[in-house]
C-alpha cells in the first residue's frame, strides 16, 4: 500500500502552495547550516577528548 505517483505530486503541489518556494529554500538553508554546526561540534568534542587522553598519558 505505497503512495502512487499522483498522490505524491498532489502533496508536493500543496506544500509549494502553502509554504512557497522562498520558505522551503530558507528552511533547507537553515537545515544545512544546522548539520554543519552539528558536525563541527562533534569534531571539536573528539579533538578535546584526544587532548585529554594525551594529557593523562603524559602524566603517567
Amino acid at each position: 500500500m505505497s503512495p502512487s505517483l499522483m498522490q505524491i505530486l498532489i502533496v508536493v503541489v500543496l506544500v509549494l502552495i502553502f509554504f512557497g518556494r522562498g520558505r522551503i529554500s530558507n528552511f533547507m538553508g537553515d537545515l544545512a547550516s544546522g548539520i554543519k554546526s552539528f558536525r563541527k561540534g562533534l569534531e571539536d568534542e573528539t579533538s578535546d577528548n584526544e587532548i585529554e587522553n594525551n594529557d593523562h598519558e603524559n602524566k603517567d
